[in-house]
């Protein structure tokens, strides 16, 4: 008879993740987690269950531009696949955005809520990009204080009635660049009403089915800069559901997040409301980017947690030389590795997650608060990287299996590369590090935590681990201010390695700090970890290479 290999399957993706249920025992009241539980165990049966099979056997059904009706009428209509319409109701109806506003549970209501998001983001297709966003939208509404425009869209952005729910977008990318959005060309010009029409394009719109957007524009007669953009509220369709003064040139292309409906708009008098005054755009959207990105650094966790798990079902399954993959010291020291990585990246995405929870309920300390705003982007540009290599590996660990997009394991990796690339690249979030530093902040914060972890290591391997934790963040600290008394292109050339080793560092030393929680309960998984991933690039700082050598290498 012929041979045909199981796939991996999932089962309960709430009852079988021991990270998350370890972390939530440890940070959770009892009463709270007892609460929280069933809503838990619900999205995780359904995201190991029907809703990871749909997104196998619709792994190709891509969003479509309809852009003329029968009559020849410009209509602009993007029609996006059935799973993600599914995701609409689901999300509506286990209030996956909701959650983080009710505050039920206080402080604790971020971590329910964007425990919800780890668990079900990889079984639908990416729809937590306009999750994202609407996130982004409601945090960034309520800090601006405009009452009317609270009164009108939040009940929308955090409906539980999948009838009444509304998503956002987020219109910063201009045929100029995402990074640098000061030379945002889109120009705000009152009409004869005194309501401001855009005119512009945006190159590269995500999730453009949205109800709403927030979005930059340059007020006219505004100076250049930053300073000059003002932060504007749209509604996509004006009251005949007619596209409001937009039109849709075309979908994106992507590597991947292919079912997430990218477009590109030319602005044609877009009807828009300003949020907060016609000046200091960019740094009113300052709460919408820590949201984001915070959502960026679960969902690359979350990536890494859905093929770590894949992999190691299948590596029960698939026998080769004898003996199941399971049962190979090579297989499973690989696996080993990739589970480190998740670890930390986990508990680091988490602790920010935490203190924006702390932040909203209004009980953060300013040593949380201090630490929020550097942790940020070093959740984001740490695990994004992460995600890209936890998930190539995964691929690798199914062999050919892992190159047919038929398996749906291709999507995880195509999916993981936007994580370091969206809100920021990379290099970008390493400046904004340093923009941290420059601008009162400092590195005492961090340093206060690690030594807050590492406090609680009580056996000698655990604090061997977390010494290679301190000994990164000294070698880190002790450069940066070796470079600013340089240079600031010699800040600037070492920047991608000092942020790293700052979240490395902290990953490690939040892994120490839960290994001991652990280890005192009864379980030393943890632990182990903790040794593996402290024997990893931690430290990333690099001595005695100069700007001059960096550059005749790039050249």
């Amino acid at each position: 008879m012929a041979f045909y290999q199981t796939p991996p399957e999932l089962g309960n993706q709430y009852t079988a993740d021991r990270m998350m249920r370890s972390y939530l025992a440890r940070t959770l009241p009892k009463e709270v987690l007892r609460e929280i539980e069933p809503s838990l165990d619900a999205i995780g049966a359904l995201a190991g269950g029907p809703l990871y099979r749909r997104s196998v056997e619709e792994g190709k059904d891509e969003p479509t531009l309809v852009q003329w009706d029968a009559w020849g009428n410009r209509i602009d209509q993007i029609d996006v696949s059935s799973l993600w319409k599914e995701a609409e109701r689901i999300t509506a109806e286990m209030g996956i955005v909701a959650t983080a506003y009710e505050r039920k549970h206080g402080e604790h209501s971020r971590v329910h809520q964007f425990s919800l998001v780890y668990l079900v983001e990889p079984s639908w297709h990416v729809y937590s990009c306009p999750l994202a966003m609407t996130d982004g939208a409601g945090r960034t509404l309520r800090a601006m204080g405009n009452q009317a425009l609270v009164d009108r869209v939040l009940p929308r952005l955090t409906a539980r009635d999948p009838k009444l729910a509304w998503t956002s977008g987020q219109w910063m990318t201009e045929r100029t660049g995402g990074s640098d959005v000061a030379l945002t060309e889109t120009v705000a010009k009152p009409d004869v009403n005194g309501d401001f029409r855009l005119y512009g394009t945006k190159w590269f719109t995500s999730a453009t089915t949205s109800q709403m957007a927030l979005t930059l524009a340059r007020p006219e007669g505004n100076p250049p800069g930053g300073k000059g953009l003002a932060l504007f509220y749209v509604e996509t369709r004006d009251a005949h559901g007619a596209p409001n003064g937009m039109k849709v040139n075309r979908l994106k292309d992507k590597l991947g997040t292919r079912m997430v409906p990218t477009a590109e708009l030319t602005l044609e008098g877009t009807l828009a409301t300003p949020v907060s005054g016609l000046t200091d755009g960019v740094k009113h959207i300052v709460p919408m980017l820590e949201t984001t990105r915070t959502w960026n650094s679960v969902c690359a966790v979350a990536l890494m947690r859905r093929g770590i798990a894949l992999a190691r079902d299948y590596s029960k399954k698939r026998v080769a030389f004898g003996a199941p993959l399971a049962d190979k010291p090579l297989h499973a020291d690989t696996l080993s590795w990739i589970e480190a990585e998740y670890q930390g990246a986990f508990l680091l995405s988490f602790r920010a997650v935490e203190l924006m929870g702390r932040e909203e309920a209004k009980v953060a300390r300013d040593a949380d608060r201090e630490l929020f705003r550097i942790l940020i982007p070093l959740a984001k540009l740490v695990t994004g990287k992460q995600a890209v290599a936890v998930t190539s590996e995964v691929l690798e660990a199914f062999g050919g299996a892992g190159y047919v997009e038929d398996t749906g394991l291709p999507r995880l990796l195509r999916d993981s590369q936007v994580l370091p690339i969206w809100e920021g690249t990379t290099n970008v979030l390493s400046l904004d590090v340093l923009r941290v530093l420059s601008h009162g902040g400092t590195l005492e914060p961090i340093e206060r935590e690690i030594a807050r972890c590492l406090q609680s290591a009580k056996t000698d391997d655990l604090r061997a681990a977390g010494e290679v934790a301190r000994r990164a963040f000294a070698h880190a600290k002790e450069w940066i201010g070796r470079a600013m008394g340089e240079s600031p292109a010699a800040v600037e050339q070492g920047a991608r390695r000092f942020a790293m080793t700052l979240g490395r560092a902290l990953e490690l030393a939040l892994l120490v700090d839960h290994a001991s929680w652990a280890l005192a309960n009864g379980d030393g998984h943890f632990a182990a970890a903790a040794r593996l991933f402290s024997r990893t690039s931690i430290d990333q700082i690099l001595d005695g290479v100069s700007a001059q050598d960096m550059r005749s290498i790039a050249d």
